[in-house]
C-alpha cells in the first residue's frame, strides 16, 4: 500500500482563502498539519516563507511524499482542484464529469466569491484603501454585499439544501469563509435568503465547526468561542 502523503497547509486564522481549504480539507477527511503565518505580523513577507510562495499570500498548500517529492500550491481554488482530482473519492466537491453544465454553474459561484469579492476585501486591499484615506469598513461592507447579491442570484434556481443541491460543492466551501468576513463587517444576510440557509445548513457540519477561524491553533485567546 502507498504511503499517504503529508500535507502541510499554511494558513492564518482570519484568512478567508485559508479557511476555505480547511473545510475542504475537512470535508474529504484528509490528514494536514499547520504551519501558521500571522499577517498582522508581516510573516508572510519573510524571506523564510517568501521561498515557499512568492506572492506572500496565504494559503499555501504543500504536499510532500516519502519519496522526497513536494508539490506546492499556492493559490487557493488551484488547491481545491487539486484535492478534487487527487482525492475524487473522498467527498467530491464538484457535481459528476458526465453533468458539464452543473460542474462549470458551481465554478462559476466559486469565481464570484474568489474572483470578485474576496480579492478586493482582503487584508492588504484594505490597508491600502485606509492610507489613501478611504473609509475602508464601508468599502468592504459594500462589496462584500454586492458579492453575495450576485452569489444571490445566481444560486436561487440551483439550490437545495446546498449551492447545488443537496450535496456540498466547493462553491459551498467558499461561501462560508465569505459569509463570516459579511458577518464581521456588519453585513445584514436577511437579504439574502438563498446565501443565509446555505450557510446555516453548513454551518450544522463538522468539517465547517473545525475549520470555523474561532477555534484555530493561530486564534487568538480573546476572539476564541
Amino acid at each position: 500500500m502507498a504511503e499517504s502523503p503529508h500535507v502541510i497547509l499554511y494558513t492564518y486564522f482570519r484568512s478567508s482563502c485559508s479557511a476555505r481549504l480547511r473545510i475542504a480539507l475537512h470535508l474529504k477527511s484528509i490528514r494536514y498539519s499547520c504551519k501558521y503565518v500571522n499577517l498582522l505580523r508581516d510573516e508572510q513577507h519573510s524571506a523564510a516563507y517568501a521561498a515557499v510562495n512568492p506572492s506572500c499570500l496565504v494559503p499555501s498548500l504543500q504536499i510532500l511524499t516519502k519519496a522526497g517529492s513536494c508539490t506546492t500550491i499556492t493559490q487557493s481554488i488551484a488547491a481545491l482542484e487539486y484535492l478534487e482530482e487527487q482525492y475524487p473519492g473522498c467527498t467530491p466537491l464538484l457535481p459528476p464529469a458526465l453533468d458539464v453544465a452543473g460542474r462549470a454553474h458551481v465554478r462559476n459561484l466559486v469565481g464570484i466569491i474568489a474572483s470578485d469579492t474576496q480579492p478586493v476585501t482582503n487584508l492588504r486591499i484594505l490597508s491600502r484603501v485606509g492610507l489613501l484615506g478611504g473609509a475602508k469598513e464601508q468599502w468592504a461592507r459594500e462589496l462584500m454585499a454586492e458579492g453575495l447579491a450576485a452569489y444571490e442570484q445566481l444560486s436561487a434556481s440551483s439550490a437545495g439544501r446546498f449551492s447545488y443541491g443537496d450535496v456540498v460543492t466547493m462553491a459551498d466551501a467558499c461561501l462560508v469563509p465569505a459569509v463570516w468576513g459579511a458577518i464581521r463587517y456588519g453585513v445584514d444576510l436577511g437579504a439574502y435568503p438563498t446565501v443565509k440557509a446555505i450557510y446555516e445548513e453548513m454551518s450544522k457540519l463538522e468539517a465547517v465547526s473545525k475549520a470555523d477561524w474561532r477555534v484555530q491553533g493561530d486564534t487568538p485567546e480573546e476572539l476564541r468561542g
